[in-house]
């Protein structure tokens, strides 16, 4: 059972007194407080990627690429399921948009591409 729950089980009795639900809820705001504060905050690892990530859109065009294809420019010390986290990072900022891709004898795999002018 995780604090949440404990307080929320307070808040939703009953049976207890006023001032013990109050200091659940209390308690609960303190715990939203905190943890809006730390997503506010990059952490050390999104700060080092930050360049990393520019640096993967900047190899991006209006063409499909697959990780694979960017292995080259990016330089061979990265794997391929490193650049997919850089660009799946890139995606969720809006840097660039993921498309399916038929590769003849591998199937579909994502493709990534410079975001689309709507």
């Amino acid at each position: 059972m995780t604090r949440r729950d404990f307080f929320t089980a307070i808040m939703n009795t009953e049976t207890l007194s006023d001032e013990i639900r109050t200091f659940a809820r209390e308690s609960l705001e303190k715990i939203d407080e905190t943890n809006a504060k730390r997503a506010a905050k990059p952490s050390k690892k999104a700060i080092e990627n930050a360049p990393l990530i520019e640096k993967v859109v900047s190899l991006l065009t209006h063409e499909p690429q697959t990780a694979t294809d960017l292995i080259a420019p990016m330089g061979e010390e990265f794997k391929v399921q490193r650049i997919s986290s850089l660009l799946i990072q890139a995606r969720k900022q809006g840097l660039c948009e993921s498309v399916d891709v038929k590769i003849k004898g591998k199937g579909t795999q994502k493709g990534w591409i410079l975001p689309t002018k709507a």
